[in-house]
Order: C-alpha cells, then structure tokens, then sequence
C-alpha cells in the first residue's frame, strides 16, 4: 500500500485540535485496510518526522432513512499520531 492510498485525510475537529495542541498528537481518516505499520510510514515519508506510536479505531457506519428506504452509510477508520517529543509538528490546515 503506497503512503497516499493509507491516508486519506486529516480530520479538523476541535477534539483533533486540542490533541494536536495539547498531546502531539495528529489525527487522520485512514484506509480501512491500513495497518498501524502501514500509518506510521505514510505519516513519515509524507510529512518527513518521526513516529513514537499510532492507536487506530474502527467506525461503523450510522443507519439513514429516506422515505420508506433504509440504508446504512460506510463505516470508516481513524488513526491517532503521536509524534517523538523532539519533533516539529505538522501544520496540515490553517485554523
């Protein structure tokens, strides 16, 4: 799996923000068949800093109703970054 196919985009919430502030930590939406190893190189060959550990979370899809139709979205994956301590951190949106 090639680094951009493993992430697809930074999530911008203010829960991300405060990790990033607060925690050195980023936040991704990741493929879902992307591995924690899979997530570290991507992070460092893309943004050029080191990794200290990635936690990832699998979310299920919520059940939408349109009418009488019944769907479900998809479920999606998100990844958390911790960066070492004595590197810079990315600045991948301005807020």
């Amino acid at each position: 799996m090639s680094p951009y196919d493993a992430i697809r985009t930074p999530v911008i919430t203010e829960k991300a923000e405060t990790r990033r502030a607060l925690q050195h930590t980023m936040c991704f939406r990741v493929n879902p068949k992307a591995t924690k190893t899979d997530i570290k190189n991507a992070v460092e060959h893309i943004f050029k800093v080191k990794v200290a550990g990635v936690r990832t979370a699998m979310y299920m899809g919520k059940v939408k109703r349109r009418g009488q139709s019944v769907g479900r979205k998809p479920g999606w994956k998100k990844a958390y970054v911790k960066l070492k301590a004595d590197q810079k951190m990315v600045e991948y949106a301005q807020v």
